[in-house]
């Protein structure tokens, strides 16, 4: 349904850009540059084969825009397809603005802390976050969401077991787990439901 090559283009003009900001701005880890199709392109893409009707996304942390500015990229030709990036550092939003506008990404650079534009964005269908904090740390900000019916979607590495068994002492959740397509030791957990657990 969504195929890196229908989106070449426009995904290597992403990768253009973010091999230019990178020299200036740490964007993503350097090393990962050499592999940046699979740990940072595909890795993306995966989650829209998890959730293919969703429209509204809201991105959290979005950095170099993984996942939320390539998800946009992939989207740009459905109707209604749009994501929403909050990301606090000003530089980074520079580098999202710039290559939205090269792309046509249909996407909204949202430049502010997320605990302070939470709240406001209830008209989402999912909520994802790569790369950003823990998971405990994750439920805390988008709790008003989740508990409302929106999704998370949320890619963990090795230590997503480490992390669930930390959140389940303050959250009831109904979550499951999908084993990432582009790293074995890595896993997506879909959050369908929360709760705080009584204390």
């Amino acid at each position: 349904m969504f195929h890196v090559k229908h989106y070449a283009r426009l995904l290597d003009i992403y990768v253009q850009q973010l091999t230019r900001w990178q020299r200036v701005k740490n964007l993503v880890g350097p090393a990962t540059l050499s592999e940046v199709w699979t740990r940072h392109v595909a890795d993306a893409l995966q989650l829209l084969a998890i959730m293919p009707n969703a429209t509204r996304w809201l991105d959290l942390g979005s950095g170099a825009g993984i996942p939320g500015l390539i998800l946009g990229i992939a989207g740009r030709e459905r109707e209604m397809f749009h994501v929403k990036l909050i990301e606090s550092n000003a530089r980074k939003c520079a580098f999202l603005t710039e290559t939205a506008r090269l792309t046509g990404a249909p996407v909204t650079i949202i430049n502010a802390r997320i605990e302070t534009v939470i709240a406001e964005q209830r008209e989402t269908d999912v909520i994802c976050a790569r790369a950003l904090a823990s998971l405990n740390q994750l439920l805390d900000w988008t709790e008003p969401l989740l508990k409302s019916g929106i999704m998370g979607l949320f890619p963990k590495g090795r230590d997503a077991s480490a992390e669930l068994t930390d959140a389940v002492r303050k959250w009831s959740l109904t979550y499951d787990s999908i084993p990432s397509r582009t790293d074995p030791q890595a896993q997506i957990l879909r959050v369908t439901a929360l709760s705080r657990v009584d204390s």
